[in-house]
């Protein structure tokens, strides 16, 4: 017997794992959603390099984490060197 998973949200839940493998070249975008509430078309308008936008995020509060716009989890927002990283806390 083919081992199988069930991926949420799927109209059949049983999906042979021999096909998500063959499906693993398939490209998909990936995001993390770091929400600004109360910016206006002018502040959005006034933007230029350099500008600083303030989110209502509090540091160490978890992001939700989308594939191909649909949430498959949470993260955690990290510093890695002069980068910024996530670490995936969730999985849904």
């Amino acid at each position: 017997m083919a081992e199988r998973t069930h991926i949420l949200g799927s109209p059949q839940p049983d999906i042979p794992i021999a096909l998500w493998e063959e499906a693993g070249w398939l490209p998909c975008e990936l995001s993390v959603e770091l929400p600004v509430h109360g910016l206006s078309v002018r502040d959005l308008l006034g933007l230029t390099v350099g500008s600083l936008v303030e989110t209502e995020w509090k540091s160490g509060q978890d992001a939700p984490l989308r594939v191909n716009s649909r949430q498959i989890g949470w993260v955690e927002m990290e510093q890695m060197g002069e980068f910024l990283g996530v670490r995936l806390t969730e999985l849904l």
